[in-house]
């Protein structure tokens, strides 16, 4: 380049080539950029290509020529040569950087709506425009050119919509509402080339396939709003896919694969917007069919494709029963399918599809299966066979007879969250403990089980092995003996759970107290080289030698019924699908509920952060999980799926006009859990509270499919609480995608006592539909309390004090709920105040002191708790400074009772 001053623009275009040869060979290029540069002002198309070509490739965003560039690429912009103007364009979106979006993206709408732009620059500058749009979001302006662009889907060149089309439906996806008059377009223009001959679109029909990439776009734009509103759009677009559902029953007009690939292309995106709207009963049937039929295509991937699409089709209520009738299909997939992605496809939707007429065969089919299943899905397989046995089990025998065939035939895929849940389960249940005992132990005289099984066994004898202990086959000192053998083969956790059996042994068979002590006295325990081991060994040999029999059985009594919370391993399979992964349960949606394994509800869960944490009563000795919930409610008389929480109740109609409160007083006593649930929403809350100030956190989950639009919620207060209580809300995501949540945050400040609560106002649509929701928020006097920790002589003393009248509330009411020590103990702890021991001279009495906070005062206040078993009825005396506190806090406390 140097050397030779006289090169001709054909030379300078070989040696850029050249260079650029050298490039792509792997060498570093540092000089001729110039060269390529300069062919940028050739008017020779063939150099003003390898111009461009060359700064495609070589030139980065951070190079000195950019200025230079920029200005050629402007110069061509406006030249109105078309050639010229793609090659500009391409530049463009193939470099795609920040500074090409700030130089040009200003221009290239303008250059898209122009009405003298030739129909291949239209093209170029919308798909360039699309670059841009996801490389630099922020400096696309589009508010002004919105309309235009839009009616690019009426052009007459089907080149230009289709990139127009691509162009909108990413556009769509970010700003719905500004897009949304490209629906009715959007159907008129598929109306038009699903109900043409294919003469009538010759230059854009493929093997007999008209436009097929426009139809699939113009679908997937259409999957970004629900059904239309006008009666007459919808009407057309039915007709549209009624149309596409019909072509696809006819006899192929080629059997070239270019064919099927397009037809069928059209028809799965057809299939996938019927599924998105979910509200013609007839096209998802006969969509369920039409994949039913792929099912058994020799074609693998339309097999997987159709298993794909029938797990969305079963979690709608009018598709559910169709998608049941392919069952045996299904089953058949699973046991001769060669792909394993096929057969884990089949899983999925034998998982979706299973409700109660079909879930023993289908746990029965997928525990088959287990045993020669490919060792990637083995784990995914376990957790679904646990949650469809748990769930549908109408006899939980099955259930237990269910997870112990399931650790037998893959003990190794058997996560924590699975036994876990099977001793939580057999605990709450009195009628199926004998049995499960029972089956554990002729279980475990397998010479060789796993050591899942031993964890499972070691735990259910421990608590219920005297229900067995009449039978001489399974006498105390056999079940011993027989867990004993297991303990050299187990890892150091399980040992540790076995020494918990043997000292709950010594409660449950004093008989075979000297045997269980010579085990813990033991060197091999008592000098073992693991400290947990040691430590327990020593602790219970103590406790077992030092220990009356009554204080024994005080500390080793029975595992009270653990509280209901959201379902491990359903977080579990969640955990391990990822956002997005889980079919929804249509069990809800059809209301086909069962009543939950514990009499109670637990929820399909809005937020890990949302589960309820209590003070447990007593110790768990082996590790498990928390001991029940002091302050949960009595079971609901209305069960619900077995996956739905204790504190969830299901409202009957979407749309709720007065502000729902059935929940409100159970969270008097506690913050976190679910305050609202439906067939679209579910909210949950967790609060933090400190002297006068709170702050909550509001979860809105979607248990559709379906996005919520234009999303929007406010906290409203009465005109008597404004002055008394501030809610300042932090603004929430105006969109909610299908199965994700979005998270509010509340600061509340107290300024002085008040009665009312505030209501949570919520707005969306779903399905075009505006959908309204009030609730109460469980926002109480209460929750501003510090415990305040008192001596009997002070408390008395204060209690006299406030002695005059009007400072004191008093009531005796029935009791509502079973009069428990415990709970009604934590009951008053989660109320806020202190609970104070042996200050009240009668000990069944409970007795409580608090502060509470306020921005302009702080009141003091005593309460004592008089409980009348034999009556079943409570007196409770509130004394505060203040007659207005003292009324409130009684109202909120008696209703806990």
């Amino acid at each position: 380049f140097a050397g030779d001053k006289g090169l001709d623009g054909y030379s300078k275009k070989k040696y850029v080539c050249k260079l650029l040869f050298i490039f792509l060979l792997g060498h570093d290029i540092d000089f001729g950029h110039m060269e390529a540069v300069n062919l940028l002002s050739s008017n020779k198309y063939t150099e003003k290509q390898i111009g461009y070509l060359f700064i495609s490739v070589l030139v980065n965003s951070n190079s000195e020529l950019i200025r230079l560039i920029n200005n050629a690429i402007k110069n061509d912009l406006s030249s109105r040569n078309p050639t010229f103007m793609n090659l500009s364009l391409h530049c463009i979106a193939n470099v795609g950087s920040r500074e090409m979006a700030e130089a040009f993206a200003a221009d290239i709408p303008r250059i898209l709506v122009a009405g003298d732009t030739m129909d291949s620059v239209k093209q170029s500058a919308a798909l360039c425009l699309l670059r841009l749009n996801r490389t630099s979001p922020d400096l696309v302006p589009m508010g002004e050119w919105t309309s235009r662009v839009v009616h690019l889907l009426n052009d007459q060149h089907l080149g230009v919509v289709t990139a127009a089309t691509s162009l909108i439906t990413t556009l769509a996806q970010k700003n719905p509402e500004e897009f949304k008059t490209s629906v009715s377009l959007a159907v008129a223009r598929l109306s038009r080339i699903v109900t043409s001959a294919s003469t009538d679109l010759q230059d854009y029909t493929y093997y007999f396939v008209p436009a097929p990439w426009l139809s699939v776009k113009l679908l997937r734009l259409l999957q970004c709003y629900p059904p239309p509103e006008d009666a007459a759009i919808r009407g057309r677009l039915t007709e549209c896919l009624e149309t596409i559902l019909n072509k696809a029953q006819e006899p192929p007009k080629s059997k070239k694969v270019q064919h099927s690939n397009a037809k069928n292309a059209v028809l799965f995106e057809a299939i996938s917007l019927i599924i998105h709207h979910d509200s013609e009963p007839n096209l998802l049937v006969r969509a369920c069919n039409q994949l039913g039929q792929f099912l058994q295509h020799r074609e693998t991937n339309l097999r997987y494709l159709a298993l794909e699409s029938m797990c969305t089709l079963a979690s709608s209520e009018f598709s559910h029963e169709a998608v049941k009738t392919h069952i045996e299909t299904v089953i058949n997939a699973l046991k001769t399918e060669r792909d394993v992605s096929v057969r884990q496809r089949a899983v999925d939707l034998l998982y979706a599809m299973c409700d109660r007429s079909n879930a023993q065969q289908i746990v029965a089919e997928m525990l088959n299966y287990l045993e020669t299943a490919d060792y990637s899905i083995r784990e995914e397989i376990v957790l679904k066979v646990a949650i469809l046995a748990e769930k549908y089990a109408v006899d939980y025998t099955w259930y237990v007879d269910t997870i112990l065939n399931l650790i037998r035939i893959a003990g190794d895929y058997v996560s924590e969250e699975v036994w876990y849940r099977v001793i939580q389960i057999v605990i709450n249940r009195d009628d199926v403990q004998g049995y499960a005992a029972k089956t554990v132990f002729e279980a475990l005289q397998a010479p060789a089980c796993h050591e899942n099984l031993v964890k499972v066994g070691g735990y259910i004898l421990g608590e219920f092995g005297n229900l067995i202990a009449g039978d001489p086959r399974s006498s105390p000192l056999v079940q011993f003996d027989l867990l004993h053998s297991k303990f050299h083969l187990c890892s150091v956790p399980t040992r540790a759970l076995l020494l918990s059996t043997y000292i709950k042994f010594i409660n449950l068979f004093p008989e075979i107290k000297g045997t269980v002590q010579g085990v813990l006295r033991s060197d091999s325990q008592l000098k073992n080289a693991d400290v947990e081991l040691q430590q327990r060994a020593v602790e219970y040999l103590r406790l077992s030698c030092i220990a009356s029999t009554d204080i024994l059985a005080t500390v080793l009594e029975e595992m009270p019924p653990f509280p209901e919370r959201e379902s491990s391993i359903l977080a579990k399979l969640k955990e391990k699908k990822g956002p997005g992964g889980l079919v929804p349960d249509m069990e809800e949606g059809r209301k086909e509920r069962s009543t939950d394994v514990n009499g109670g509800m637990e929820p399909v869960s809005v937020s890990n952060n949302a589960k309820t944490t209590t003070p447990s009563p007593s110790a768990d000795l082996l590790g498990l999980g928390s001991a029940p919930s002091l302050n949960s409610a009595p079971p609901p008389a209305s069960g619900a799926s077995l996956l739905v929480d204790v504190f969830s109740e299901n409202s009957g109609s979407p749309t709720a006009l007065a502000p729902a409160d059935e929940n409100f007083s159970r969270f008097v006593c506690k913050n976190n859990g679910v305050l609202f649930e439906n067939q679209l929403l579910q909210i949950g809350l967790k609060s933090e509270f400190r002297q006068n100030l709170g702050r909550m956190y509001i979860f809105y989950g979607n248990k559709t499919s379906t996005q919520f639009l234009s999303f929007s919620s406010s906290v409203m207060c009465p005109d008597s609480l404004t002055s008394h209580l501030n809610v300042h809300t932090k603004p929430v995501d105006p969109t909610v995608d299908g199965g994700a949540q979005v998270q509010q945050i509340l600061n509340i400040e107290c300024v002085s006592d008040f009665m009312e609560a505030p209501v949570l106002s919520i707005q969306f649509r779903y399905g075009g539909t505006l959908q309204n929701i009030a609730v109460k928020l469980p926002i109480t006097l209460n929750k501003f309390f510090q415990p305040t920790e008192m001596s009997a002589q002070d408390f008395f003393q204060r209690w006299k004090q406030l002695s005059a009248p009007q400072q004191e509330v008093q009531k005796i009411f029935k009791a509502k709920h079973s009069m428990d020590t415990e709970v009604t103990k934590a009951k008053i702890i989660g109320f806020g105040v202190a609970l104070l021991d042996r200050v009240d001279p009668n000990p069944s009495n409970f007795v409580g002191a608090g502060v509470l906070h306020t921005k302009s005062t702080q009141v003091g206040c005593l309460l004592r708790l008089e409980p009348n078993t034999q009556a079943q009825m409570y007196r409770l005396t509130l004394r505060t400074s203040r007659d207005t506190v003292s009324q409130r806090l009684c109202e909120l406390l008696c209703d806990q009772f």
